[in-house]
């Protein structure tokens, strides 16, 4: 079950002894094509410095690159014919942590979050099916091409709320 609080989207998970909950910050949310090209930007909280536009075309082209680089590394010689590695899917600082996710189309969904944050696969999987149902299924929208859909940031910030 989820629940809405001033703080973020709460996850609450039962356990044999309670009730945990988890307070999910997402600094901001970046979504990458296939090519490289930055097709959506979102800040959800301060708690980054601000980035001009020219710097998030960059860092979206430099983290593409650096993910294929790193999903043809390899520190094990792999038996298994067209298995690769993943690339770069997690990133962290003491400040933050970046957490990639790619889909099987190529596209990358980038999640600057706090460094500790719990329960990603959670947040990763709304997001992914919230692009998918508003953006993806919307037939004036064209692959690639950035990300103008408004049902689509309503309801992510419906679920990614920032601190007050």
């Amino acid at each position: 079950m989820t629940q809405r609080t001033d703080f973020g989207a709460t996850i609450e998970s039962q356990t044999g002894t309670g009730t945990i909950i988890a307070i999910m910050v997402v600094f901001a949310l970046i979504i990458i094509n296939r090519a490289g090209g930055l097709i959506y930007q979102r800040d959800f909280h301060a708690g980054l410095n601000k980035l001009s536009v020219n710097d998030y075309l960059v860092l979206a082209g430099t983290f593409h690159g650096v993910h294929a680089i790193t999903s043809r590394l390899n520190p094990l010689h792999n038996s298994t014919p067209g298995v690769r590695s993943s690339g770069l899917e997690l990133l962290e600082s003491e400040h933050f942590r970046l957490q990639c996710f790619q889909t099987l189309t190529g596209t990358k969904f980038l999640f600057f979050t706090e460094p500790h944050q719990p329960n990603m696969d959670v947040l990763i999987r709304k997001v992914y099916e919230l692009y998918a149902d508003y953006v993806l299924k919307n037939p004036f929208y064209q692959t690639d091409m950035p990300v103008k859909c408004e049902a689509f940031d309503r309801h992510l910030s419906t679920y990614i709320k920032p601190r007050q």
